[in-house]
């Protein structure tokens, strides 16, 4: 049994945890699952099934991990590519390729096709528009899970891609293919993107999901990023559990394996996003405001404790967020946030309230000690807003920031707040 399948079966049983084994930490490790069917784990995952006319490819990894990923398939198979399905847009399932396309080219065979989503066009295009905000917000949340960050060079250095490769051939809701007597299906379904394609391999009982199941609480609530859809991700998984799959392969983490544990695999994770999205509209229409609506929703216990839900990158809380956006547009419900002052300018009033911004700056300190980092989060952010250049709030402002970044249990909160921490630390190194 390969490293990725005893993985995987240790933390199905309970006998290793994600917490050392996170969905995101994966690069380059590799599972033949049956014959002629191979996956790489590589952050981002691909799954290849060969065919008498050449490989079947689904995804093909990021800039930074395509190359390798591509040698590993090929260490594999010499076969050429005939098919590559994008199973959506985003940048670390998209690249490499050309290493494919030069294969055949080598061979003397017709360049692979790639087929996605219609949609996927418009998402690159996006891209293009929003390159400068996406880098940012990428190095952001990636800045926590810091083995990820230097594998991935998610630093100042980064810049977000603006050259994509468009496929070949899309569709709207179904395509059936044959490929070499391989029958091939994908389907649309919104979840994590509007965009999103899963594959089905009917003869193998082989289910590609794409970023639909990725070993931890679905990411479908992404503070920094578009709209998710929660609802149709799970319909989308209820239909996935109806095929009766065999083996499970995900766009991230770990492989499943055996037609009980993908069903309850795909099932639970259906639940917990339909308890998330329930509880949510139910409070909207008895009138609760965002607010309200955060601290009351609780995800159910006995499904966040699954090996394969727990926050580790995004969190249930955030899919909160993410459904009352969809209903309910940005407005929070507070009428002074509906026209805002300026936030340094509410601050230094509290802040001249409270007696100055290091009043503010000492309470938020003495409530990380008590164990109120949420209320500390506002006090610190309120102080260095009130007093952006000065040392004692700086440092405060830095130090309740680790604090929560290091109780954070997900990648994308750990981010934002080692974030905060790292720029009022390099305040403080300029003014030195």
């Amino acid at each position: 049994m390969s490293r990725v399948l005893e993985v995987a079966d240790g933390l199905w049983t309970g006998e290793l945890d994600t917490e050392h084994h996170h969905p995101l930490q994966l690069f380059g490790d590799f599972a033949e699952m049956q014959p002629g069917v191979a996956f790489v784990a590589a952050f981002s995952n691909v799954a290849t099934v060969a065919t008498d006319e050449g490989l079947v490819v689904v995804d093909t990894s990021s800039p930074f991990m395509c190359t390798r990923v591509h040698q590993i398939v090929r260490e594999w198979r010499t076969d050429p590519a005939h098919t590559i399905v994008f199973t959506h847009g985003h940048i670390d399932h998209v690249f490499g390729v050309e290493h494919y396309e030069q294969d055949a080219a080598d061979q003397g065979r017709p360049a692979p096709r790639v087929v996605a989503h219609e949609s996927i066009g418009d998402r690159f295009r996006r891209y293009v528009e929003t390159a400068g905000w996406n880098t940012n917000i990428n190095a952001r949340q990636f800045l926590g899970a810091e083995s990820a960050a230097r594998r991935f060079k998610l630093h100042e250095h980064f810049q977000w891609p603006t050259d994509y490769r468009y496929p070949d051939e899309t569709y709207r809701d179904t395509l059936d293919l044959e490929i070499g007597g391989e029958p091939v299906e994908l389907h649309h379904d919104r979840g994590e993107t509007d965009d999103h394609t899963w594959v089905w391999f009917p003869e193998r009982k082989v289910l590609c999901t794409g970023d639909l199941f990725i070993w931890a609480s679905p990411n479908c609530g992404n503070p920094q990023k578009v709209q998710r859809y929660p609802k149709e991700w799970a319909a989308a998984l209820r239909k996935m559990d109806a095929l009766g799959a065999e083996t499970l392969l995900p766009g991230h983490g770990y492989p499943i394996v055996g037609a009980d544990r993908v069903r309850q695999a795909l099932t639970e994770t259906a639940a917990l996003l339909e308890s998330l999205h329930d509880q949510t509209v139910a409070l909207m229409n008895q009138g609760a405001s965002l607010d309200e609506i955060i601290h009351a929703v609780e995800a159910p216990a006995d499904l966040i404790d699954r090996p394969y839900l727990r926050p580790v990158y995004d969190e249930p809380e955030f899919v909160v967020h993410n459904v009352y956006r969809f209903y309910g547009g940005w407005w929070d419900g507070n009428p002074a946030h509906l026209k805002p002052a300026p936030q340094p300018e509410v601050a230094r009033e509290l802040a001249a309230l409270a007696g100055g911004p290091d009043r503010l700056a000492e309470r938020a300190r003495e409530l990380v000690a008590t164990g109120d980092q949420r209320l500390a989060g506002h006090l610190v952010e309120w102080a260095v807003l009130a007093a952006p250049d000065d040392a004692d709030v700086l440092q405060a402002h830095a130090d309740v920031n680790q604090a929560r970044a290091e109780s954070a249990t997900s990648t994308m909160a750990r981010g934002v707040f080692s974030t905060a921490a790292a720029e009022s630390r390099a305040s403080l190194d300029d003014d030195d």
